[in-house]
């Protein structure tokens, strides 16, 4: 059954986060556009509370001022300590709690709970199923003959896999539809995997909006959205 609202009624928008593309997505459009600017934890917390409304009000031109924010999902893994094993450069021991990320979705995650209609929905990290993994910038290197053990520590990255997200958006979005507490969900995120739980929102008359954040989709994927909004900057836009 869908939806019937009386005119002039208040209609409710949830905002649903992959978090895990989301701060890749944000770091990397960030660089492009304001490069001079640090992004700490602080800042990328406040930002997304912030850009809750700009998101209503892009997804919603004519009516944003009858609608209002349910609530923020916001979906991520909650750090994970864990002994990597030695670096394949430098052949010290690393520990996973050590890295730079770790620290920070430590303070995203805490700075995240301290937001006002925040919902944060911890998956988990399967470390002990990672591998190192070079970056795009080392593997340039080595096609133009650079040697492995020339390369700086930072080429290699512990990449660990993530366990329940998609599972807990896709539960989310179901509830969230047969309980009718919305009529809008707006999702960002960058894959596929919620196609299933999309088409049944739009059975159940929700209005289901997609952020790719600047990122393209495939083009048959427009059958199973109502629209897109991206409310960063385009950083191809940028100078």
């Amino acid at each position: 059954m869908g939806f019937f609202w009386l005119e002039g009624a208040t209609m409710k928008t949830a905002i649903l986060i992959d978090g895990g593309f989301f701060v890749r997505r944000y770091r990397s459009i960030k660089a492009r556009v304001a490069p001079d600017q640090a992004i700490t934890a602080d800042v990328m917390a406040r930002d997304i509370s912030a850009s809750a409304y700009r998101w209503i009000r892009k997804a919603n031109p004519i009516g944003h001022k009858r609608r209002e924010l349910y609530r923020i999902f916001f979906y991520d893994c909650a750090p994970t300590r864990y002994n990597a094993g030695p670096h394949p450069i430098t052949g010290e021991i690393v520990r996973v709690e050590d890295t730079i990320d770790f620290g920070f979705r430590q303070d995203l995650h805490a700075k995240l709970r301290q937001q006002r209609k925040m919902a944060l929905r911890l998956g988990e990290i399967q470390a002990k199923n990672g591998d190192w993994t070079l970056t795009p910038g080392a593997i340039k290197q080595l096609r133009r003959g650079i040697c492995l053990e020339d390369l700086d520590r930072s080429a290699m990255y512990y990449k660990v896999k993530q366990s329940g997200v998609d599972m807990r958006i896709g539960l989310d979005i179901a509830s969230l539809a047969q309980q009718q507490a919305v009529d809008q969900i707006i999702l960002v995120a960058g894959d596929s995997d919620f196609v299933p739980a999309s088409k049944m929102a739009r059975r159940n008359g929700i209005d289901f909006i997609l952020d790719p954040m600047w990122n393209p989709i495939k083009p048959d994927l427009n059958e199973h959205i109502d629209g897109l909004c991206s409310v960063m900057p385009n950083p191809d836009r940028a100078r």
